[in-house]
C-alpha cells in the first residue's frame, strides 16, 4: 500500500555542479526536495522505489546508478556502470542527500497510456505493506518566451492544475490528465504522476505543495503526500 510519496523535478541544473554560478538561483528548489523527500524517510516505509520519465518501460534494483555524462559532466551517482536516465538519477541523488537509498526504479516512456501508468502503478503499490514512491517530473517547457518550446497558451493552465492536483493529494485528476495535451505543452512529467495516480488509487493521502517555480520557462514542482 501506498503510504507517502515526494514529486521532484529533474532538470539537470537541480545538480549545482551543472548549474555552476547559477546553482543558488535554485536553493530553494532544493532545499523544499529535501523537505518533500526526507519526509518518505519519516514513513519508515518498507520499500522506497523511484519513478521517471525514461527512453522505454524499465525496472532497476537497487544497486543502478546513473551519470551526468550526456551534460558534459563526469559525475556518476550510485554504482557504475550507468543505466538509469537523468530522471531515475536525479530521483537517487535526490534520495541520497537526505540518507536514503532506493530499493528500486521504474522508467516509464513519455507515450505511456494512461491505463498502463494505473497498472504500473498499483502494483508498485501491492508489493509491500508499506510503500513510498520518489515521483520525478517536470512540467511544461512552452510556458513564456524564455521556455525552450514556442510559446502556448494552454502550458500554464496545464501546470496550475498539476499544482492544484498535487498539493491536494489528488490522483484522479492526475489520472485524468491528457497525454495529447502534455505531449503538446512538452510536460515530462505526466506518464511518472500518472504511475504515483494509479498507485495512490483507493488509498486516503493528504497532499501539500512544497514549490512550484518556472525559473527558465519550465514548469517545476514539489510536493509531499502522505
Amino acid at each position: 500500500m501506498l503510504i507517502a510519496a515526494a514529486v521532484c523535478p529533474h532538470p539537470p541544473v537541480l545538480f549545482p555542479e551543472i548549474a555552476q554560478g547559477a546553482a543558488p538561483d535554485l536553493d530553494g528548489l532544493r532545499a523544499a526536495c529535501d523537505r518533500a523527500v526526507a519526509r518518505l524517510g519519516d514513513a519508515r516505509a518498507e520499500r522506497l522505489v523511484v519513478v521517471g520519465r525514461g527512453p522505454a518501460e524499465r525496472r532497476f534494483g537497487p544497486d543502478a546508478g546513473g551519470d551526468l555524462a550526456d551534460f558534459g559532466l563526469a559525475l556518476g551517482v550510485g554504482p557504475a556502470p550507468a543505466v538509469l536516465d537523468v530522471a531515475a538519477t536525479t530521483g537517487r541523488w535526490l534520495a541520497e542527500r537526505v540518507g536514503l537509498t532506493p530499493d528500486g526504479y521504474l522508467e516509464v516512456p513519455a507515450d505511456t497510456a494512461p491505463e498502463r501508468a494505473a497498472v504500473l502503478g498499483a502494483e508498485i503499490a501491492g508489493s509491500a505493506e508499506r510503500v513510498a514512491l520518489l515521483v520525478t517530473g517536470d512540467g511544461s517547457a512552452r510556458r513564456t518566451e524564455h521556455s525552450p518550446g514556442r510559446v502556448d497558451d494552454r502550458a500554464v493552465p496545464h501546470d496550475d492544475a498539476v499544482a492544484e492536483a498535487l498539493a491536494a493529494a489528488d490522483h484522479a485528476r492526475l489520472a485524468a490528465l491528457d497525454p495529447v495535451l502534455a505531449g503538446d505543452l512538452m510536460v515530462a512529467g505526466r506518464a511518472a504522476w500518472q504511475v504515483l495516480a494509479g498507485a495512490a488509487a483507493g488509498s486516503s493521502l493528504t497532499g501539500e505543495l512544497l514549490a512550484y517555480e518556472a525559473p527558465y520557462g519550465v514548469g517545476y514542482f514539489v510536493a509531499a503526500w502522505t
